[in-house]
């Protein structure tokens, strides 16, 4: 004859199995927290870190929404700060078209552009063929846009320009894709902060060149300068390869 288990047994049993699930909880929660961490800071070089508490891709686009869709900002953006920041942007390029790193049928193209300042002074210094990206258009000078994914088809630009690497959540994203946008012997400008700490909707805080450095694996650094670009201190420019030894502009 079969032997029956016991009645008193079986809450015995379903205490034991609660009892298990409540103490491997909190082990759960740190190992998918530890996962989410390494997901954005993972391969990072010295020098660069990634903020925390974005629990998905989808929280972040929205903090970053937050801020371009603010409606005080972009009334500022296009109107108390338009002509200043054009003529600032303006100032920047015409300094690179003195060193030959910028022309005027470059193709060139504006990330993280918002309102399209930076557009419409590449376009004021005679860069006609000019457009920028942002999550948010501004037609005609603003298409719609993600930096760590561009609409773009391969070595599409000459010349790429962006002042909000530090809202970039994956930055070898941000440069993988202008590295892939960018054309052999192309020109990429940053601005970026060194010695000050950027805004509240940044993603990274940046500490030294060096990591864009080591990023760039297609491109060579030129030229770094001090510059005061509205917050930002360090202008880096770096120049895609030409693999096929193609002669390139003096």
């Amino acid at each position: 004859m079969m032997k029956s288990t016991p009645a008193n047994q079986k809450p015995s049993i379903i205490r034991y199995f609660l009892s298990s699930l409540l103490l491997s909880i909190p082990f759960l929660l740190i190992f998918f927290s530890l996962r989410n961490r390494t997901a954005t800071t993972e391969q990072q070089p010295p020098g660069i870190r990634i903020r925390p508490g974005y629990a998905s891709y989808d929280s972040y686009i929205q903090r970053q929404l937050n801020k371009t869709l603010n409606p005080k900002l972009r009334k500022i953006w296009t109107t108390r700060d338009w002509d200043r920041k054009i003529q600032v942007f303006a100032e920047f390029f015409h300094d690179l078209q003195k060193r030959n790193l910028l022309f005027n049928d470059s193709r060139s193209l504006c990330i993280g552009a918002r309102v399209g300042q930076e557009v419409e002074a590449l376009r004021r210094v005679g860069v006609s063929d000019s457009v920028g990206i942002d999550l948010v258009p501004y037609p005609p000078l603003v298409i719609k846009g993600d930096f760590h994914h561009q609409p773009f088809e391969d070595e599409t630009f000459d010349f790429e320009f962006s002042n909000v690497f530090d809202h970039a959540l994956y930055p070898h994203k941000f440069v993988g894709e202008i590295e892939r946008t960018l054309k052999p012997g192309g020109v990429c400008v940053l601005h970026v902060a060194l010695s000050r700490r950027s805004d509240k909707y940044s993603a990274n805080d940046l500490f030294s060149v060096e990591p864009l450095v080591e990023m760039f694996k297609e491109s060579e650094m030129i030229h770094s300068r001090k510059v005061d670009g509205f917050g930002l201190d360090t202008e880096v420019v770096f120049r895609k390869k030409n693999n096929n030894s193609a002669i390139q502009r003096s």
